[in-house]
């Protein structure tokens, strides 16, 4: 009788051993699956707009935002678009045109230029605009003014990013120094303006 008790036990022992060999897996470590933020790459163009401030005067008058004699001040709208090669040198076209004038002449005028840039700052940066452009000049109320001319031109500025895709700007271009009909018999002209304005960066 022992000996089958002790048979059974055998028996039943050998079996639970089977099945929990069986039963045995050894445990995997969970996989974590990253997400991978695919950024989007901002383009390089731009496009803005400013409100300048021009003088057309005698080339013999200096610039003089408070004289009047040989001199018009013109309040002109500017449109402009451009395009980043890299943080350093980026391409520029402006088209101006008069809305306000004070006496004797109202201006229109293009500019293609090549703009060095440097940035001083994550946001802030100083530039130069080198290039060409033309400027007509034409009497308003009956003046006499006949100047029409395309010349070198060039100017200096600065531009602060306020969001990721708006720039603020400013800016003093020297337009032409040119020969034409002034309205005060002048026959050289100058031409010079101030810009502040908007960039809005794709």
């Amino acid at each position: 009788m022992k000996k089958i008790v002790l048979s059974v036990c055998a028996i039943a022992a050998m079996s639970s051993l089977s099945f929990a060999g069986g039963d045995f897996v050894t445990p995997e470590e969970p996989v974590v699956v990253v997400p991978v933020v695919v950024e989007e790459e901002s383009s390089n163009f731009y496009v803005g707009i400013g409100l300048t401030a021009v003088s057309t005067r005698d080339a013999a008058v200096s610039v003089d935002w408070g004289a009047t004699i040989g001199q018009d001040r013109l309040g002109n709208i500017s449109l402009l678009a451009g395009y980043n090669f890299n943080e350093y040198i980026a391409a520029e076209g402006r088209y101006t045109t008069s809305f306000t004038h004070e006496d004797n002449v109202e201006m229109s005028g293009w500019s293609i230029f090549v703009k060095p840039q440097y940035p001083v700052t994550e946001d802030f940066s100083v530039y130069a605009l080198l290039g060409v452009g033309g400027v007509i000049l034409d009497g308003v109320d009956g003046a006499v003014v006949d100047v029409d001319d395309t010349e070198f031109q060039w100017g200096l500025g600065a531009s602060y990013m306020v969001t990721d895709n708006v720039s603020l700007f400013a800016d003093y271009t020297w337009l032409t120094g040119m020969e034409g009909v002034f309205y005060n018999g002048a026959l050289e002209t100058d031409v010079d303006e101030f810009t502040i304005g908007v960039n809005y960066h794709f």
